[in-house]
């Protein structure tokens, strides 16, 4: 009896001992590939670009900070509040990338900054200080092209058998100036011998190029690219520019780099293109240059006509209703604003104003805020910042890489800056006046009759509120004009006017006091002033 109590103690000891069971552990699953992630419009930020004021940067004038004679991404950061006191909330840089050119614009390293300009890291330190500042940054991304000093194109021309050599364009024979003689046939290069052209046949240039994009956006975080030569990308049947193919591609383009970064931002450069062009752009670039209603303006100041606006605008309205596109005066390529206009600071100050009060996204070439001249070569349309009347007009304590304009003992920001009718404080005023008013930005626009070709109007009109925008584009007073809405788009009712710009346009007169009457929508034969004063301007906002 005693041994069998003790074998079921002994069981039952052995038993309590016995670690608890366990539940099964299930294995972990694998994670899912890695897929591209798929851009849609449901994933659509607000953009940004819309309240913009971009301000085009050539690096190499801007100004120099460690007294080489080249401006640099210090220098930059050291005026970061002049820009931010200007009321630009947004900068492009032109190419930035090491480059045997002095405009960079043929690329050997897409990885890397120009030694000239200083360090990745002083980048970063600029990129930095400008997002504390709420200021965006893109940089000029060449796509077209590479130097003939990039690496991948050295091998491409010594070896046709390096795995690069498909990542050009290649021929035996030399049809015609665009094809250049390298060391085994010929390759093409649209813009000269030093910048081959891509192959975007070839999937790997593409993949290069996403990474290289990636890199930019997310490794160092930048706000996006202005794509140079971005009509040229892939040529087809003949066709240099704005290929089936070219387009195609920029449609898996858009997607990528709005799933890498959604806020991100691109302008193409589309030279000459206009707002037609635009529009079969969409889903492919965030923006191309209003090269048509650019022109425009400048064209009808010189000819004292509103023709040339008015056909831009109209032409634009027709193809990209909310006027989102990017628009300008002149750019790195072109005679500067100040020179076209013969050195008249009024009709300088004119097309300011034409710029910065129609909806669409803004960009200011630098200088041009203080009316900097420059006629071609296009070294002379880059010369140095002139910040003040000092020896090399304040942009290096040595001789520049070129020299400043001859005026600018006259023509500087120190000598601007308490001026309040100075060109800078014009600029200033035009720039508040539009982050104040959401119209300025993104309203619907409406093309005003005027009845005298000399006079420019159009309205404004958003959730938030209606403004008349007119300028007198005459060297003469101008009486004889009448004021005629015939889009129905405001609510019918009796309308005041406050001024919100241009108080010189009748030397303290008030406006007439008599109500605006809208009926079906329209207003007819309405004159704000009696007489605009030669090559005025006028912001009125209308209360119902």
């Amino acid at each position: 009896m005693n041994r069998i109590i003790y074998i079921l103690l002994l069981i039952c000891i052995i038993i309590g001992c016995a670690p608890t069971p366990q539940p099964t552990l299930q294995p972990t699953p694998l994670p899912a590939p890695t897929q591209r992630a798929e851009f849609t419009p449901e994933t659509e930020p607000a953009s940004w670009w819309r309240d913009a004021v971009f301000y085009e940067i050539f690096v190499r004038s801007f100004n120099d900070s460690n007294g080489d004679g080249i401006g640099d991404f210090n220098g930059i950061t050291q005026k970061l509040d002049y820009l931010k006191n200007l009321g630009i909330n947004a900068i492009w840089l032109m190419p930035i990338h090491p480059s045997p050119s002095y405009h960079g614009y043929d690329v050997m390293d897409y990885y890397n900054v120009n030694p000239e300009y200083g360090t990745l890291n002083d980048f970063k330190i600029l990129l930095e200080e400008a997002h504390k500042r709420n200021i965006k940054i893109i940089i000029d991304l060449v796509l077209n092209h590479t130097s003939s000093q990039h690496s991948f194109f050295i091998e491409a021309n010594n070896d046709p058998q390096s795995q690069y050599r498909n990542w050009y364009i290649w021929s035996d024979t030399q049809t015609d100036r665009n094809w250049h003689e390298g060391k085994h046939g010929y390759y093409f290069g649209l813009f000269s011998s030093d910048m081959p052209d891509l192959n975007y046949n070839n999937p790997a240039v593409t993949a290069e190029m996403e990474k290289v994009v990636r890199f930019w956006l997310k490794d160092v975080g930048i706000d996006g690219f202005r794509v140079d030569a971005a009509k040229h990308l892939i040529e087809e049947n003949g066709e240099v520019e704005n290929t089936p193919a070219t387009h195609e591609w920029y449609k898996d383009f858009y997607k990528f780099y709005k799933a890498s970064d959604p806020n991100a931002y691109t302008v193409g450069e589309v030279f000459n293109g206009g707002a037609r062009l635009a529009k079969t752009y969409e889903n492919q670039l965030d923006h191309i240059f209003n090269f048509e209603l650019a022109n425009a303006f400048i064209s009808s100041i010189r000819t004292n006509t509103n023709a040339s606006i008015n056909s831009a605008i109209d032409n634009t309205l027709g193809n990209i209703p909310d006027f989102n596109i990017a628009n300008f005066l002149t750019n790195h390529d072109q005679n500067r604003v100040m020179s076209v206009l013969g050195g008249n600071i009024q009709k300088a100050k004119l097309a300011a104003f034409l710029l910065l009060t129609i909806p669409g996204t803004p960009f200011i070439y630098y200088g041009e805020e203080i009316g900097m001249e420059g006629l071609k070569p296009d070294e002379d349309l880059r010369r140095p910042m002139q910040w003040n009347a000092e020896a090399n007009a304040g942009f290096s304590t040595v001789t520049p890489w070129r020299d400043p304009y001859n005026n600018y003992l006259q023509v500087n920001v120190v000598a601007q800056e308490q001026d309040p009718n100075s060109m800078l404080n014009h600029y200033r005023n035009l720039i508040k006046i539009r982050a104040l008013h959401s119209a300025l930005r993104t309203g619907n626009v409406s093309i005003i009759e005027t009845e005298n070709s000399g006079v420019y109007a159009i309205l404004c009109t958003d959730k938030n509120e209606t403004l008349l925008v007119l300028a007198n584009l005459a060297g003469q007073p101008i009486t004889e004009y009448a004021l005629t809405l015939k889009d129905a788009v405001l609510p019918n009712g009796t309308y005041s006017a406050e001024r919100l710009f241009g108080n010189e346009q009748t030397q303290g007169d008030t406006l007439t006091p008599k109500g605006i009457q809208v009926s079906q929508g329209l207003f007819r034969n309405y004159k704000p002033v009696d007489k605009l004063n030669p090559f005025s301007t006028l912001i009125v906002k209308l209360h119902p």
